[in-house]
């Protein structure tokens, strides 16, 4: 309709939403394997409720492309309806009632692919894999398998993955069932949450490693295996993307790790000198810096921190980008490791408290004046920054440092 000469339009239930209307008897081309059909809305219902539309296709074409043709709009309006749905997040909960087991909240996570740290080719590769996986209803059906795919996320902590699967799901409009295997009572139970999950969604357990290493839980490992893999999980996991996410896989039983149960394996490693550019870029809006060759040094000895972590410092001094690299060179001398979150919070202090002595054209990030609800967010998180007011009056400045480095934009 979009080709079309005229359309009606219409607003829709949401904001920004607008419905493209035909008038009586208007004709609407389309094309589908080289033949030209078209569309009409007939106008002789005497009722207004009632729509109809008639297509007309030549008869030479009409054994070839017909069949085919509907089931192509079958799929599209599935994929239009799935979009225009609210996304939604399934918690399962303690409950006795079997109908009440889950409980849901709008799903709104920022995270797209374009906001994720990932290898670009790698990123491409799983984005390609998704929208196979969404075209291949048949094929599967023809190999006689469950229409599903399971993803395996492991690696250190503040590294991206539950980032990753809310991408995920952001990119395929699907819904997401976070299971918290510490509220599930048996193997039987964990079955019904299966049950009670529906078509079209990303079905997550994260830190997998860690309940099966706990003993006190009740899932068994059979009980998981079965989840994964079994004659329910076939029969009940059609159309589902299954996500599991863990810190390491050494240490993990190589039945879980088979193909069948996980198809995808995909390594969150802590960030190397590539990911620190593209974090620069995204939280500083510099895309190169006089540092950055210091920064690259200490990288290629080994040292390396979580994406999270140089995040978190960047965000607290995002509006002096020199400051914000020193900060994280500082983490990098002293906590590279990718244990020193604890000494990250207290290079933020650190750095506050030595203001006086650093260069006068450098402005602390933290006590700008887009600083002041970064400040209060830190001091809600995590209770460490205590400064008077007075000393925040004197480090107030209204010109943000961007002229240390180049802008992401040019």
């Amino acid at each position: 309709m979009e080709d079309s000469d005229y359309t009606n339009l219409f607003t829709g239930k949401k904001s920004n939403d607008i419905s493209l209307h035909l008038d009586p008897n208007q004709v609407i081309d389309d094309c589908f394997l080289g033949a030209r059909v078209s569309w009409i809305k007939d106008d002789k219902s005497d009722t207004t409720s009632c729509r109809t539309l008639v297509l007309k296709v030549r008869r030479a074409d009409k054994r070839r492309i017909l069949r085919p043709y509907l089931q192509h709009i079958h799929i599209t309006s599935d994929e239009v309806e799935q979009k225009k749905k609210g996304l939604k997040l399934y918690i399962n909960i303690d409950s006795h009632e079997q109908n009440r087991r889950w409980r849901s909240v709008p799903f709104n996570h920022p995270s797209t692919f374009d906001t994720i740290v990932m290898d670009s080719d790698l990123k491409n590769k799983l984005i390609s894999d998704l929208e196979s996986f969404l075209k291949t209803k048949q094929y599967y059906q023809r190999l006689g398998r469950a229409w599903k795919r399971s993803y395996l996320l492991y690696g250190p902590s503040g590294t991206g993955k539950s980032s990753f699967v809310a991408a995920m799901a952001n990119f395929i409009g699907y819904d997401v069932y976070d299971i918290d295997l510490s509220r599930v009572l048996d193997d039987s139970d964990l079955k019904t949450l299966l049950l009670r999950t529906t078509s079209k969604s990303v079905i997550l357990i994260e830190d997998l490693d860690r309940f099966l290493m706990d003993k006190s839980t009740g899932v068994s490992l059979s009980g998981v295996l079965n989840f994964m893999d079994g004659i329910l999980n076939a029969c009940c996991a059609e159309e589902r993307i299954m996500v599991f996410t863990m810190n390491g896989k050494d240490h993990v039983d190589p039945a879980i790790l088979r193909p069948g149960r996980i198809d995808v394996h995909i390594h969150f490693p802590l960030c190397d000198f590539a990911a620190f550019k593209t974090l620069a870029c995204s939280y500083l809006g510099v895309k190169d810096h006089k540092l950055f060759p210091q920064v690259e040094e200490i990288f290629l000895t080994g040292a390396s921190l979580s994406p999270a972590e140089i995040g978190e410092l960047m965000l607290a001094n995002r509006n002096s980008p020199s400051r914000a690299l020193k900060s994280v060179i500082t983490a990098l001398q002293t906590d590279g490791d990718g244990r020193g979150s604890l000494n990250i919070r207290r290079q933020w202090t650190d750095d506050c408290s030595r203001k006086s002595t650093d260069d006068p054209g450098e402005h602390s990030g933290i006590f700008s004046r887009e600083g002041v609800h970064a400040m209060k967010d830190f001091k809600k998180l995590y209770g460490l920054l205590r400064f008077k007011s007075t000393k925040i009056s004197e480090s107030f400045d209204t010109t943000p440092d961007r002229k240390e480095g180049q802008s992401c934009g040019s």
